[in-house]
């Protein structure tokens, strides 16, 4: 009895948390209604490089870093669909199996974590070389920018809270 309630708990949990992370990793967790969205806490490092007093050399070559990336994902997105996809359908065929077949789930989980990174590690790549542009300084001063960012976002997290709690 206790196994048909772990595995329907699993039945349950894994497609909700697996779909979760899927959805935030493919941009789904970027609301335009203020959270999330250009103004919010996101990462959109756009208007703080609008403060650096860039030089128009430099404007160009983030231009054209940013359109070549752009350009790349474009290229990748039906393969990365179409993947998902297929990711989708074999969670669904292990959560509607007659046994729970740990192994497989492992590895569906561990391959879609392993895409995960992948993605991590080339935005992480693309914003590097979009800070080998800065100087020094302007590294510096965006720094400063998103510390205040940071803080501004940590205080409306705050109120936010407060207000659930008070309602």
């Amino acid at each position: 009895m206790m196994t048909f309630k772990k595995t329907l708990a699993l039945a349950i949990a894994l497609p909700l948390a697996l779909g979760s992370a899927s959805a935030l990793a493919y941009g789904g967790g970027k609301h335009h209604n203020g959270h999330g969205g250009k103004g919010g806490c996101g990462m959109d490092d756009s208007r703080m490089f609008r403060q650096l007093d860039l030089t128009d050399a430099q404007k160009t070559e983030l231009k054209e870093l940013r359109q070549a990336n752009k350009e790349n994902m474009r290229g990748k997105m039906g393969e990365r669909h179409v993947e998902m996809q297929a990711q989708h359908q074999k969670m669904q065929q292990l959560v509607l199996s007659e046994d729970f077949n740990e192994a497989e789930v492992r590895a569906l989980a561990e391959a879609m974590s392993e895409q995960q990174v992948e993605r991590r590690v080339a935005m992480l790549k693309q914003r590097h070389e979009m800070m080998q542009v800065l100087t020094a300084e302007q590294k510096t001063k965006l720094q400063e920018l998103q510390a205040e960012r940071a803080e501004k976002c940590q205080a409306k997290m705050e109120q936010r809270m407060e207000r659930k709690q008070s309602n």
